[in-house]
């Protein structure tokens, strides 16, 4: 969904509320972004040794109204951005759902008392600390910072976990598994009791040996020959049995609060994550077929991952390039199954119209009014339009063709066209500054699915000197 998440999440709840099973989500968390950044296009020429083109992506204008709202009165305007955000999301768990949270140094501590009121303390399970970057050598203020949080919140004492692995790597297996059998297959051993004492089988004498004073058997009897059988026991010179655990069977290393080894890859999308770290939270708090919402997308990373895993997912992002960032990446897994890319639309830009275009009119419609022409008039300026008036179709020119502004909340239709076209057709040439061209730039948020249609089929029948 392309839309701010102010207006996404309300518009959730009536379908979602208490559905969501995991929510991750990456927030804006430092003070000086803008919603612009740079990327490099590579260069293709014929002097491949040239460097790529770098171009600076610029904020659209909801980008800018959001940056406003988020940061427009600093920290107390986004501590109130964060806790409507979190308060939402909460709605839209599950009860037996959780929600991570990944921030820095900048807010994080923040962050984490609101997370505390929204979903209480109780329910707060982990803070893992991530390795984010290598070490920062040239930093003259302190110790390079290297690392970013993740908050891990249930809404709920009943959550969905499961145990997580970590792969090693050849230099850890070495170190944690440091024997090898015959075949060159590495293992470790490891007791055959457990502490605490049992009255059953496990408690008893097998083979005339008895476990250390205060433990038992970790298997019965009959388990413990089969192993016997299968050369998974070693026994020591002195008779001790030990267990046989192998490298290949391992399911890795039992991942703690600290993941290091999980780097940002350097990608065109700047705030681009580890698909790593998302993959690990997925496995860890979700079952096949669960729903997994994420309102700050980016360039996809969750919207991928719960696609690759059979997981449902809703994508959010305010940005229209991490939507097309997103989609671009989803059509690029095998086999993905089908998705809707939606926009919210005309509420979304009726409120911002709203807030943008403040309006002093005594009545309602004449307030409308003045709304409507301050819009129109900021679009034609973008546009670097000249407004014209005294036409209920045609609102400007530039370089001497006709520019219509659509309206806010309503696709250019079929039958707009062609009032359009015939309004066009009567001004041009029709008086003084009149445009010289019948032609006319239609700038619109949405159009009709008629209108290319209808403008395929004004190709054919229409000579090419005539076409509108």
């Amino acid at each position: 969904i392309w839309g701010d998440k102010k207006y996404v999440l309300p518009s959730l709840l009536p379908e979602f509320a208490g559905k969501v099973n995991l929510i991750y989500i990456d927030p804006p968390f430092d003070t000086g972004a803008d919603f612009s950044y740079t990327a490099g296009i590579p260069n293709h020429s014929s002097a491949p040794e040239q460097d790529a083109t770098v171009f600076t992506k610029q904020p659209s204008i909801l980008e800018q109204k959001a940056y406003r709202d988020t940061w427009g009165r600093g920290l107390d305007s986004y501590l109130l951005w964060f806790y409507e955000t979190v308060v939402s999301l909460r709605e839209l768990l599950a009860e037996n759902g959780n929600a991570f949270v990944h921030l820095d140094w900048h807010l994080g501590h923040y962050a984490k008392c609101i997370l505390d009121e929204v979903f209480g303390s109780d329910c707060f399970r982990n803070e893992i600390i991530r390795e984010k970057t290598n070490p920062k050598n040239y930093t003259k203020w302190g110790f390079g910072n290297i690392h970013d949080t993740i908050f891990f919140f249930s809404k709920s004492e009943e959550f969905k976990w499961k145990r997580t692995y970590a792969e090693r790597d050849e230099e850890k297996i070495e170190i944690d598994f440091p024997l090898k059998d015959k075949s060159d297959r590495r293992y470790k051993t490891a007791p055959l009791h457990a502490a605490g004492v049992r009255r059953g089988e496990t408690g008893k004498p097998w083979r005339g040996l008895m476990p250390p004073q205060g433990n038992h058997w970790r298997y019965v009897h009959r388990t413990l020959d089969q192993l016997d059988k299968d050369g998974r026991i070693e026994w020591s010179s002195s008779g001790n049995p030990r267990e046989k655990i192998y490298a290949d069977e391992s399911p890795g290393v039992f991942l703690q609060d600290i993941w290091l080894g999980v780097k940002d890859p350097k990608e065109e999308y700047p705030s681009a994550k580890n698909p790593e770290v998302v993959r690990r939270i997925v496995e860890a708090c979700s079952d096949e077929r669960d729903l997994v919402l994420d309102c700050f997308v980016g360039s996809g990373t969750t919207a991928v991952i719960a696609e690759e895993l059979n997981r449902r997912w809703i994508a959010c992002d305010l940005g229209r390039f991490a939507i097309h960032t997103t989609r671009k990446r989803l059509l690029g897994i095998p086999n993905v199954k089908p998705f809707a890319v939606q926009n919210l639309g005309k509420y979304e830009r009726q409120a911002w119209q709203v807030a943008e275009f403040p309006a002093n009119g005594k009545n309602h419609l004449e307030e409308q009014r003045e709304r409507e022409a301050a819009y129109r008039k900021f679009i034609l300026d973008l546009f670097h339009a000249n407004p014209m008036s005294g036409h209920a179709w045609l609102h400007g020119t530039k370089s001497g063709r006709m520019v219509h502004v659509a309206a806010v909340d309503a696709p250019v239709t079929q039958a707009d066209v062609k009032a359009i076209a015939r309004e066009a057709w009567k001004a041009v040439g029709s008086g003084k500054d009149a445009p010289t061209k019948a032609a006319v730039d239609i700038l619109g948020w949405e159009f009709a699915l008629e209108v290319n249609e209808m403008a395929k089929e004004r190709r054919r029948r229409i000579p090419r000197r005539r076409f509108l």
